[in-house]
């Protein structure tokens, strides 16, 4: 007892297959398919941004060292 066998996960499986049907279980593997490579873009362009940011802020640094250089 207390253990979960190949026979209870496939009674479940064609439980779950019967009440919802193959088209709306492919359907929402779908819109989770899209939920994940949204995430996935969504953390690619932060990290761009924060790159782009932290470069700014760098070449901004830079020049303001290079002008306080020239002046004094």
């Amino acid at each position: 007892m207390g253990q979960i066998g190949i026979w209870q996960i496939v009674i479940v499986a064609v439980v779950v297959v019967l009440l919802f049907g193959r088209g709306k279980i492919s359907e929402l593997m779908g819109d989770v398919a899209k939920g994940i490579n949204s995430f996935k873009k969504g953390l690619k362009d932060e990290d761009t941004e924060t790159a782009k940011t932290i470069d700014q802020k760098a070449s901004e640094t830079v020049s303001t060292t290079k002008d306080q250089s020239t002046t004094g």
